[in-house]
């Protein structure tokens, strides 16, 4: 079946690279928000790769995002239909975001692309090929902050920026590398570790509401595919 035309808040068609998120109202590109649709049910659902028939809407890809469209039941508007948006929604993108996740990095480990541990990751910077970072969400203070040095003595005062994430806690840094307490990895530059980044760098923004400035650039499309498609 093919999709129908997505709508805003106000029933108006959404074309062109940008759309507009029906929490806040303003405009972002596409890599920057969620899309949902109505499942025949009449659940509202998040549809992550883009590909899901009929009509749909389109928020901010922030948890906070998402919990204001569910308050303020602007899936209804917006889709013009009556829908049902569970207060547990901001919790199931979460999951899912968070599976993609560690889906990719776990790819990317497969490939021979991530070193993990303090000792590694430190090495890494010193003479490989990173692409990112990757420290557990509640990793202690002083490792980030000595890896952060390796990082401007070899890439710069931005590095640390540009170069680092922190979207996935010690658990699931470990059950994606099949390892435990996973506090420190490093990506090393390959086409997996690009999805992997893009994956990443959603979830960090869904998780913390950072801006596009505060996380490294979303490296784009995967061989011509949107981020989230398979």
């Amino acid at each position: 079946m093919a999709r129908e035309m997505d709508l805003d808040e106000d029933g108006a068609e959404e074309t062109g690279p940008e759309r507009t998120c029906i929490a806040t109202r303003t405009r972002h590109k596409v890599d920057d928000l969620i899309r949902f649709v109505a499942a025949p049910d009449g659940m509202v659902v998040p549809d992550l790769k883009r590909n899901l028939p009929g009509r749909g809407v389109w928020v901010s890809a922030t948890r906070n995002a998402v919990a204001e469209a569910v308050r303020k039941k602007a899936f209804g508007r917006g889709l013009k239909a009556e829908v049902k948006a569970d207060v547990e929604l901001p919790s199931l993108v979460e999951g899912l975001l968070a599976r993609q996740a560690r889906e990719a990095l776990s790819l990317a480990n497969k490939a021979g692309l991530v070193v993990s541990g303090f000792d590694k990751v430190e090495a890494a910077i010193a003479r490989g090929p990173v692409r990112v970072v990757v420290h557990a969400s509640d990793a202690a203070a002083d490792g980030v902050r000595k890896l952060s040095q390796a990082l401007k003595r070899r890439f710069g005062e931005s590095a640390t920026v540009k170069m680092t994430l922190r979207g996935l806690n010690f658990e699931e840094l470990g059950l994606a590398l099949g390892r435990s307490h996973v506090i420190h990895a490093a990506l090393l530059d390959g086409p997996a570790s690009r999805l992997c980044v893009a994956r990443l760098r959603t979830l960090e923004r869904y998780r913390t509401g950072k801006t596009d400035r505060d996380i490294p650039d979303n490296p784009g499309h995967e061989d011509g595919k949107p981020l989230g498609q398979s």
